[in-house]
């Protein structure tokens, strides 16, 4: 194979998980890529998830189990996860998602044609707590720019046009070029993170259903307490990532041409939020009700692909 002395690690933050994890443990370990590393970073739980996995480690020397001696929180647990791993290329997953058994050998050899590259993405299945099962491609290119400020304003084009073309967080990193890169505990945390990322380095993407995630809505107050963070940041989630999007520009290597287009890539993005919210506030006034989801563009600019259930991965 072609890249069969390359170490990949993958990351499985878990709590309380010991009724779904053996299913994304088969998942990762039934890769045609073999030299995988699996780290399961604990969280503390408090159901049988240590026997669960200890058992899995028992069975496959790939699997290196750690347990947190006490709750770290989520992001913690998330980024401890990464600095355990010593593959030279890693990547997370949640503890009911699934992997394509192709996944990896297809990240790599996307990195194999491009070494500029300090990420791949791949097309995935999002199935929400109501069953369906949703996708959607991405053809572009900017993201494989030389200018970090085109691969920005890209990014920051994604985010506002639908959560279903880019999961930044769920992609191949090469290990040693993003290790570093500082992660901040608030609202929208993943898509700061996604910032950084795009004005480090080139991203490739593979177009193709590689990877299937659980989509669950949670509203802003749940999640500023699953996070363990102030319910002011639940009131300004969309300031708050401008902000600490907009700061890290200073840590990068930009033109002064360069930082005025970050900066005006940021605003827009912090506009259309700004946008959309006022007619969500309209129609609740009008008394029409909503889902709470991603915006998503108009059905000529995005292919969606729905089926009525989650695909049999079995």
């Amino acid at each position: 194979m072609q890249h069969s002395d390359t170490l990949v690690s993958v990351g499985l933050p878990v709590y309380n998980a010991g009724d779904r994890i053996v299913d994304v443990v088969k998942s990762i370990l039934g890769q045609d890529h073999e030299n995988l590393e699996l780290v399961i970073s604990d969280n503390a739980s408090t159901d049988d998830t240590e026997d669960v996995c200890r058992a899995l480690a028992a069975d496959d020397s790939r699997i290196a189990y750690h347990r947190n001696a006490t709750n770290v929180g989520l992001l913690n647990n998330f980024v401890g996860a990464m600095r355990l791993a010593k593959g030279d290329y890693f990547r997370w997953i949640g503890d009911d998602d699934w992997l394509d058994p192709r996944y990896v050998s297809r990240c790599l050899d996307a990195f194999a044609d491009d070494e500029r590259l300090i990420l791949v993405t791949t097309q995935i299945e999002y199935t929400g707590p109501d069953g369906v099962t949703e996708t959607a491609p991405y053809h572009g290119t900017a993201l494989r720019s030389d200018d970090p400020v085109t691969r920005l304003a890209e990014l920051l084009r994604l985010f506002n046009d639908s959560h279903l073309l880019m999961d930044t967080c769920y992609g191949v990193f090469r290990r040693d070029r993003v290790i570093g890169v500082k992660r901040r505990n608030m609202m929208n945390d993943d898509q700061v993170y996604s910032a950084k990322l795009a004005l480090l380095g080139p991203w490739g993407h593979v177009s193709e259903v590689l990877a299937g995630r659980n989509w669950t809505y949670v509203s802003k107050p749940d999640l500023a307490r699953k996070l363990g963070i102030s319910r002011i940041q639940a009131t300004l989630p969309n300031e708050l990532q401008c902000l600490e999007t907009a700061r890290f520009l200073k840590e990068c290597d930009l033109d002064a041409e360069q930082r005025n287009r970050a900066r005006l890539a940021i605003a827009k993005l912090y506009g259309k939020r700004r946008q959309d919210a006022v007619i969500r506030r309209a129609k609740r006034l009008l008394g029409h009700t909503e889902q709470p989801v991603v915006p998503l563009p108009k059905a000529d600019t995005l292919e969606v692909v729905r089926t009525s259930q989650p695909a049999d991965r079995s």
